[in-house]
Order: structure tokens, then C-alpha cells, then sequence
């Protein structure tokens, strides 16, 4: 077979598993204290065995997968969370944390080197941070700012908790750790699966990290995006806080993705139902309805009937008779008023309406003169004029 054609056929003999072992290429070398997500994909007696995505297997001590009472805590095809370990040779020795038994500077020393996770328990609260106990002898301390703790959270709250380190200082007894570190390690992974997974579109579930006067900011689990105020409701909002609290839970749609600027757009509107789909049946024409006057133009008045949907009083349909030059000198803005609904287009998001006082009259003036109109034709002879069959029956003993 003549390498320099890749597009022939394989020769007899050449199967693809052939093929695909002399294309393989490894990956990357492994860093010391590279995170790595494995399979676990067999359990021995000292040793569980990785599949980490590499030719052979890396491996882990058993007792760090096991619990308080000595139980395993996974099976095969499980996925850990482990950290790769220098060694001699090409062997690929990971660990899930130091710190789950006997530990000594020597070794912290060694994780600091190499970048491998401690696990800590907070003791007490000290000047500046925690001081953090590491397999309940060997005693470190943690600044607050690199606890990972927002200015809300309740630092009384973390004494006696464990948690995951990175060794930033260890000299002599000098040890100094940081949980942020280990924090933004996870969210950078946890913005690169999604940054693969995301697309434009896609509904999602965020919690609000912070509110501002344009937006709330919602954690998507690794990754920040915003939802502007516009974005909020299909009601115009006023105040952020009206619609959402810091810590809450919501649901929203991804509106845009800007991934050269590290900007996600969300939009919690578009994950709730559209108020105009039952428009026309919520809002027929001809009937009436009581809306409050959210805003006013030299055009007419805009009235709400319901959430996020408003509809239109043209200035001409506001006073009967005479002509203003602005809806203001008949409405004000908060003003209660019953209305008619003349036409709905909800394509457009359009309900035209009129004053509903005004309406009534045109339409007693239309009823009386079809009154008119029947008892003329029915009689033959004159009635009187329109507006004395409107002002009703003359009394016959006043001729």
C-alpha cells in the first residue's frame, strides 16, 4: 500500500483497528496536578483503575473512594473527579485529595508542588480567615478572600465543614490555603462543558447571583449570564427586585451567545407564557373592560388590561365633541378606566380601544336611530326628529 494516498482503500489484511492505532495520537502530556473526570473501570483490592480518556489506565489508592464506615462509594462506570500525581515511569497515579488520613509537612510540601488538592476542616475563626485543620493535626489558615465566601454568607456557618483546598504557601509550619482557587478551577470546567452544550434558544435553569439597575446576573453552574431589564417580564418592570431576589431559582431562555466576549444574554419573558396568544379571546371586540393608564402621548393613552398587555386609546376616541391637543387633560397616568376594545391584532400585539362612556353613547345614538328607522318604515308617517325619539314617549295630555 503506498502511504502517500490516503484515499485508497486499505490493503487486504489492513483492517481499520490497524489503521486507527497508527493514526492514534496521544493527548497532551499530563500536568502534576491536572483535574481530570475518569471511569472508573475496575475495583481491586488496594486499587481502583481509570479510563482517562489516554492509552493505559490510571489508578488511585482504594481507601480514598471508601466511607467513615469503610464502604466503597463507587462502581464500575462511575465517573471521579481525581488529580494526577507525578511518578517515575509512565505509570498514572491520581488522587482525589491529601488529607483523608496521616499527613505531614513533607507531603504537604509535595501537593503544593504539584498542585494536588488538601481537604481541611474549618476550626475557628481567626484574624483575617480560617484556620483550617488538615487530618486533624497539621493546622493552616485561610484568608477570607480566598474562602469563596460571598459578603452575605454566614461565616459562623462554615465552622466545622470540610472542605477542598489548594496549598498556595507551605514554609516550615507556614502553611496558607485557598478554597477560591478550587472554586474557579471547577467553574472554568464547568464554563467549558457548557460553552460545548449551550446554543441560542435553549431553555435553562439559573440562580440570581446579583441584582443591578439593568439586570440580574444568574450563576448557569459555571458559567454568568445576564437578563436585562427589558428581558424581565412581557410587562414593562420598573425595579429588578420587584420581579426577582438574590439566591432564587428561575427558569430562562438563552437569547444570545457572545463567546468572544464572554457575554450570555438571557431572557426570563420568553420562558413564560405569551399573553397575546389568548388576546382575542380573553379581550373580544365589543366588550368592556377596566385598565389602568400606564402611560400617555400626544397620540392617545396607553392602557393595561393585563400582564404585559396594553392597548391603545387614540386621542380621538377620548373626548366626544371637541378636540384636545393631549390625552393629559382628560387622563392621568395610575388613573383607573373602563374601556372598549375596538379591534385586536395580536401578530402585531396591537389592541385598539376607546373611552368606554364614549363608546356607549355612540352606541345608544346608533340603537336609537335604528328605533327611528323600523317605526318610520313600519308607520309611514313622521316620527318627530331623532332627538325626541332619543329624549322618548311625549306625554299626549301636554299637545
Amino acid at each position: 500500500m503506498n502511504e502517500n494516498k490516503p484515499d485508497e482503500m486499505p490493503e487486504d489484511g489492513e483492517d481499520f483497528a490497524q489503521l486507527f492505532e497508527r493514526s492514534y495520537q496521544e493527548p497532551a502530556r499530563l500536568q502534576a496536578g491536572q483535574m481530570v473526570e475518569a471511569v472508573v473501570v475496575k475495583i481491586a483490592a488496594g486499587w481502583v483503575f481509570l479510563d482517562v480518556g489516554r492509552k493505559g489506565e490510571g489508578y488511585l489508592d482504594r481507601k480514598e473512594l471508601v466511607d467513615a464506615g469503610g464502604n466503597l462509594t463507587v462502581k464500575e462506570g462511575d465517573k471521579v473527579r481525581a488529580y494526577f500525581l507525578p511518578s517515575k515511569g509512565h505509570e498514572m497515579h491520581f488522587t482525589t485529595r491529601i488529607g483523608t488520613g496521616p499527613v505531614g509537612l513533607s507531603q504537604l510540601a509535595q501537593a503544593h508542588r504539584s498542585g494536588v488538592p488538601v481537604e481541611g476542616t474549618v476550626a475557628k475563626e481567626v484574624k483575617g480567615g480560617f484556620e483550617v485543620m488538615i487530618s486533624g493535626s497539621v493546622r493552616a489558615f485561610c484568608p477570607f478572600s480566598q474562602t469563596g465566601l460571598r459578603r452575605e454568607d454566614d461565616r459562623a456557618a462554615f465552622i466545622g465543614k470540610s472542605f477542598t483546598f489548594k496549598i498556595t504557601e507551605c514554609r516550615d509550619r507556614n502553611v496558607v490555603l485557598s478554597r477560591k482557587a478550587i472554586l474557579e478551577a471547577e467553574r472554568h470546567e464547568k464554563a467549558r462543558a457548557l460553552k460545548e452544550s449551550l446554543r441560542e434558544g435553549m431553555r435553562v435553569k439559573g440562580t440570581v447571583t446579583s441584582i443591578r439597575n439593568f439586570g440580574a446576573f444568574l450563576d448557569l453552574g459555571g458559567l454568568e449570564g445576564l437578563v436585562p431589564v427589558s428581558e424581565l417580564a412581557w410587562s414593562r418592570v420598573e425595579k429588578v427586585e420587584d420581579k426577582l431576589s438574590v439566591g432564587q431559582e428561575v427558569e430562562v431562555v438563552v437569547k444570545r451567545l457572545d463567546w468572544e466576549n464572554d457575554r450570555v444574554s438571557l431572557s426570563l419573558r420568553d420562558a413564560l407564557p405569551d399573553p397575546w396568544e389568548g388576546a382575542p379571546r380573553r379581550w373580544p371586540v365589543g366588550s368592556y373592560h377596566f385598565g389602568k393608564v400606564s402611560r400617555l402621548a400626544p397620540f392617545g393613552a396607553f392602557v393595561t388590561l393585563g400582564e404585559g398587555v396594553d392597548g391603545l386609546i387614540h386621542v380621538s376616541k377620548i373626548v366626544a365633541g371637541r378636540r384636545i391637543s393631549h390625552p393629559r387633560e382628560v387622563l392621568k397616568e395610575g388613573q383607573t378606566v373602563e374601556v372598549r376594545v375596538e379591534a385586536v391584532d395580536p401578530a402585531a400585539k396591537k389592541l385598539s380601544l376607546s373611552l368606554a362612556s364614549l363608546s356607549r353613547a355612540a352606541e345608544e345614538e346608533a340603537a336609537a336611530l335604528k328605533t327611528y328607522q323600523e317605526q318610520a318604515s313600519a308607520s309611514g308617517e313622521g316620527l318627530g326628529t331623532l332627538g325626541e325619539i332619543m329624549e322618548g314617549p311625549q306625554d299626549p295630555e301636554q299637545d
